[in-house]
């Protein structure tokens, strides 16, 4: 089955750190780009990290020079180191990607930042 799966969330203090998995299955992740997006509670999708193809990657300025995405080809998976979290950085977050002309997106990871 061709999925992504999304892990590594959960409850963390302001300052404290977190690294979400995106696994895939069914193909190969690195013949893709992979990006995150997260969504916090009643606010709409938002983009914030993608790791191409060649591996260069990109970050939305709310989250440059605390996120990084890197890709572990043996796993298959993509990871989200998240450094000095803040409560603006509580979301669900997706990964996804678009695989033969079509949209494919995990169910999220639950990331909550409070004290």
């Amino acid at each position: 089955e061709v999925q992504l799966v999304e892990s590594g969330g959960g409850l963390v203090q302001p300052g404290g750190s977190l690294r979400l998995s995106c696994a895939g299955s069914g193909f190969t992740l690195s013949n893709v780009y992979i990006m995150w997006h997260r969504q916090a509670p009643g606010k709409g999708l938002k983009w914030v990290s993608t790791i191409w193809r060649d591996g260069t990657t990109s970050y939305a300025d709310s989250v440059k020079g605390r996120f990084t995405i890197y890709r572990d080809n043996a796993a298959n998976t993509v990871y989200l180191q998240m450094d000095n979290l803040n409560s603006e950085d509580t979301a669900l977050y997706y990964c996804n990607t678009v695989l033969s002309s079509s949209p494919l997106k995990g169910k999220g990871t639950q990331v909550t930042v409070s004290s």
